[in-house]
């Protein structure tokens, strides 16, 4: 209970303060004048004055609050290494005891864990103790005591504290640690030319003058072959890397642990580059102008990414009919340089309605097939001339062609179909869904007729797609490093027209284009993974129908299996949750992937070295202090407020005396009647007096 004296005027102060000013001039007045009954009249105008102030006894119930201390830990990544367990565990049971033993004192723990997924945001300490503060009255806050190795990654967050904040350090002075840096690292390269990354090897810490000033870099891609290079420690390395595919290309980094090092988690970095082509270089040879020979043209030009070069064949060698060369030719075929000199630089060679009439010799169609076996890809889309004498069959070409023509041709209306083969091949998976009609009753994907198909006899590859009585319409094929695709009618520009609906022309060309140009997402025997956060989504891709099961070896070696289940024709998917950072991978039968989660270099491991620079700042504001648990838990004390609270061994906090006010009530000193009586006697005695 407290007990003091308030007032409640019974007239505004101003009125009140003019009353007093009056008094005390006459008061003046009448000493100067010498009158006797001075003293009396004064004594009745403080009587009224204070009958005016109406002063009264105010009696509080209070009922104290707790003071409140905030025990912040840090349970980042960071705190996992070494002794800094059992230091912040020790220190924890330590200090909450010394604090549970002090009177009107309440404790709020605040753990701090590893930012969301995905952020690598490293230590957010200033957030979580600003918002916690923002949640209790600042008037009860006595301290806040922090356990942290100091590695604080959002110091601008700070809060405006009003109590000491003390920091408690894990680690020891003598730390020291040897991590590998990833200075710059695209995210996109183009596939064939060199990429620059920029890396170093650095030392932090009490380095050890034994130590020695170079160290072994090995390096990996996609899990592949490694290659180690000598590198100095402290001196930025620029290493040139050509990526070998396109799509993710996953670079892993490492250098040896040394015994004594703090860590070894800061020792490797993986890096994820997509690769891009730069240009797809196309050559479209058409034999002979045509209604289709427009949709291809119109195909690989709708693509920026495409330089193309066509040629069409306007008039044979030995055609004659009365037209001068100058006004019919438009260009020189330049035969020699295409097809001998600059035809390992085209990515495609298309043979539109090609027949041979003596415009190719036979030793430009075998270096051709050269270029196939050696990593090219030819498309043959064959017209009526490819069933008879003309035919590219008969050429040098017949050694990478997946069929023969057997000189019988098609010519009746026919619905294109997807072969079972071809439901599973990812050229020709899913069309039908680009239909302009459903599925029909008889099996018909629901798109416009052809006319016209060579008849083929099948000698390699893969049938995706066939004609009337199920004979082959599209094959794929692989010839040595490079891929061969025969399309057995020139006819699909109708589905272009809109020919009875039309169909998914531009679809069709397009994965067949882009297959045989080795896009990785077209391949039909694969193994790829793509993550959202943790979430690991994998896809295996295969022609061939069985129970599938994915083996995972995690960055830390363990392996864990899992089925694949086949969601599509020959799409097979398996989802898990990686629960660590670095590279997985990623194995079913012969195929191979990896992929890798989390940031190349984690920031909670960019520096790993305890140190209470980045806190130093905000214990001096609020006259805290930065120790080391290293040289014991220190002791508490309580200061008074705007007083040193740290020193050798101990750390201070400060009393609030918060209080929550239960009962208040009011006793006036005196009534009206009674003040109004006894001015009235002082007033009588003066007169009595200065009557005298």
């Amino acid at each position: 209970m407290v007990t003091d004296i308030v007032l409640d005027p019974l007239l505004p102060l101003w009125s009140i303060a003019a009353f007093a000013a009056l008094t005390t001039a006459l008061l003046a007045l009448a000493i100067w004048r010498g009158l006797a009954g001075w003293a009396l009249r004064a004594g009745a105008a403080l009587v009224l004055l204070f009958a005016l102030a109406n002063p009264a006894f105010r009696q509080e119930n209070r009922t104290p609050l707790a003071d409140i201390v905030l025990l912040v830990i840090d349970r980042s990544s960071s705190q996992k290494i070494a002794d800094r367990p059992a230091q912040i565990a020790d220190a924890r049971a330590k200090i909450e005891a010394k604090l549970g033993a002090i009177s009107n004192l309440k404790i709020k723990t605040i753990v701090v864990k590893d930012a969301p997924v995905g952020t690598d945001a490293g230590t957010l300490l200033m957030t979580a103790l600003s918002d916690t503060t923002a949640e209790i009255p600042r008037a009860r806050l006595a301290g806040a005591i922090l356990i942290t190795d100091g590695q604080v990654h959002d110091m601008t967050l700070a809060p405006d504290f009003p109590a000491p904040v003390q920091t408690l350090l894990t680690g020891k002075k003598t730390d020291w640690d040897r991590r590998l840096k990833i200075i710059n690292a695209p995210a996109f390269a183009i596939m064939g030319e060199s990429v620059t990354l920029k890396l170093m090897v650095e030392d932090q810490g009490n380095i050890p003058a034994s130590l020695p000033q170079t160290s072994m870099l090995t390096i990996a891609i996609d899990g592949g072959a490694r290659q180690t290079f000598n590198v100095e420690v402290g001196q930025e390395l620029t290493l040139p890397i050509k990526l070998a595919h396109g799509g993710q290309n996953v670079l892993q980094f490492k250098i040896p642990t040394i015994k004594g090092e703090l860590t070894a988690r800061n020792n490797a970095a993986v890096v994820t580059i997509n690769g891009v082509r730069d240009r797809l270089r196309v050559l479209l040879v058409s034999g002979e102008p045509h209604a289709g020979e427009r949709t291809w043209r119109n195909l690989l030009k709708s693509d920026s990414s495409v330089d193309l070069v066509h040629f069409t064949i306007l008039r044979p060698p030995g055609k004659q009919d009365g037209v001068p060369v100058s006004e019919l030719s438009l260009i020189a075929f330049p035969t020699r340089e295409l097809f001998l000199d600059k035809i390992d630089q085209f990515d495609l060679i298309i043979f539109d309605r090609y027949r041979r009439r003596g415009i190719l010799p036979s030793i430009y169609l075998d270096n051709v097939a050269r270029y196939v076996e050696g990593g090219g890809a030819v498309l043959v889309a064959a017209g009526p001339a490819f069933a008879g004498a003309e035919s590219l069959y008969r050429s040098p070409l017949a050694r990478i062609l997946p069929a023969s023509p057997t000189a019988g041709m098609f010519e009746t209306g026919f619905v294109p179909k997807i072969s079972k083969l071809g439901e599973r091949h990812p050229v020709t998976a899913g069309l039908e869904n680009f239909a302009p009609r459903p599925r029909a009753k008889n099996g018909d994907p629901g798109w416009g007729r052809w006319f016209r198909m060579v008849d083929l006899d099948k000698r390699s590859g893969d049938t995706v797609m066939t004609g009337p009585k199920g004979r082959p319409l599209l094959i794929l094929d692989r010839v040595g490093k490079g891929r061969v695709a025969l399309l057995a009618s020139d006819q699909a520009w109708l589905w272009s027209r809109g020919f009875e609906g039309g169909g998914p022309q531009l679809e069709l060309l397009r994965r067949l284009a882009h297959w045989m140009m080795k896009e990785p997402e077209l391949e039909e025997e694969s193994l790829s993974a793509s993550a959202k956060g943790r979430d690991v989504t994998v896809i295996r891709r295969s022609l061939r129908e069985k129970a599938r099961i994915l083996s995972v070896t995690n960055p830390d070696g363990k392996v864990t299996k899992q089925p694949l289940n086949e969601v599509a024709p020959g799409r097979y998917v398996a989802k898990f949750t990686g629960d660590q950072d670095g590279l997985y991978r990623l194995r079913e039968g012969k195929k191979t992937a990896v992929i890798a989660l989390g940031p190349a270099a984690p920031k909670e491991f960019e520096n790993a070295i305890s140190t209470g620079n980045l806190l130093a700042p905000l214990a001096r504001a609020t006259r805290g202090g930065v120790l080391r648990l290293a040289a014991g838990v220190p002791d508490i004390r309580f200061v008074r407020e705007g007083r040193v609270a740290a020193g050798r061994g101990w750390i201070g906090l400060t009393r609030r005396n918060a209080y929550v006010t239960t009962d208040i009530r009011l006793r006036p000193i005196g009534s009206e009647l009674i003040f109004l009586l006894l001015a009235a006697f002082t007033m009588l005695g003066a007169w009595w007096r200065e009557g005298r």
